[in-house]
């Protein structure tokens, strides 16, 4: 059985980002709460149908899309799936940067970077029930093939595959950028799906894991509408759009097209 949790794969993770880093006594950043406590989180495991059954035609739905994403290791496509997978270091929150049309960080944006990192714990954490129910293997324990972050096989291996945190939080963070600037909602939203598509070429996540892991976000999303800290720190965000030269994104964007169209 996997118990470990996505908060457990979080500090897992935060951790492992501190060891790449040649600076194994401190994790790169402290794990921020949430803004949602614990009993209003909306419950994945009523929200979402079951795992696919074996043998089923969604799960064979789901292995001819992991084919097809095996077949990109290695590109730019696998390229940006690999930076996508990194939620804990300070480059982490600026993944939809080049979406957004400028510079996403704590040193740019501190208000809006601490908005997402927070935000990033309630769409992560409402999978866990659902993760805990189906307990689904994730497809590099099937096919045995590469996976973008074997460092932290282990823990993957512990966390259920179904639904994907990293989908939610994709696809939730393209929904709070959206609430500050509207104009770039379809790049944003497009990204954000993008990242959680991520997931599947990374070999980490199955094609309905990330599909359901945005009708998580949306629950989420709706749920931090509600949240009085989570409305104080969006309008904390939006002031220092409003005020701070915005910078330009500091990655290729180009590049990032470029192999987002490719996959």
């Amino acid at each position: 059985m996997k118990h470990l949790g996505w908060i457990g794969l979080a500090a897992l993770g935060a951790a492992s980002v501190a060891v790449l880093a040649d600076e194994p006594a401190k994790p790169v950043f402290k794990i921020p709460p949430g803004y949602i406590a614990a009993e209003n989180v909306p419950d994945s495991s009523l929200l979402v149908p079951p795992a696919p059954a074996r043998k089923s035609g969604a799960e064979q739905r789901d292995k001819a899309a992991s084919k097809t994403a095996l077949a990109a290791h290695g590109t730019p496509r696998w390229t940006v799936a690999t930076s996508d997978a990194d939620l804990f270091s300070p480059q982490a929150t600026g993944a939809l940067s080049c979406a957004a049309g400028f510079d996403i960080s704590a040193q740019a944006t501190p208000s809006l970077d601490k908005l997402l990192r927070r935000t990033m714990i309630d769409f992560g954490m409402a999978t866990g029930k659902a993760k805990k129910l189906y307990n689904r293997d994730r497809p590099f324990e099937v096919n045995r093939q590469p996976m973008c972050t074997p460092e932290i096989a282990r823990a993957l291996e512990a966390d259920g595959s179904y639904p994907s945190g990293h989908s939610a939080i994709g696809f939730g963070w393209g929904m709070v950028l959206a609430q500050l600037v509207p104009d770039r909602t379809t790049r944003l939203m497009a990204r954000g799906r993008a990242f959680g598509e991520s997931r599947r070429f990374c070999n980490v996540h199955w094609q309905s894991d990330v599909e359901e892991g945005r009708v998580i976000a949306a629950a989420v999303f709706a749920r931090l509408q509600a949240e009085p800290a989570y409305q104080a720190d969006l309008q904390a965000a939006r002031e220092e759009l409003a005020k701070a030269p915005r910078q330009a994104p500091s990655r290729d964007c180009a590049a990032e097209a470029a192999a987002l169209a490719g996959g």
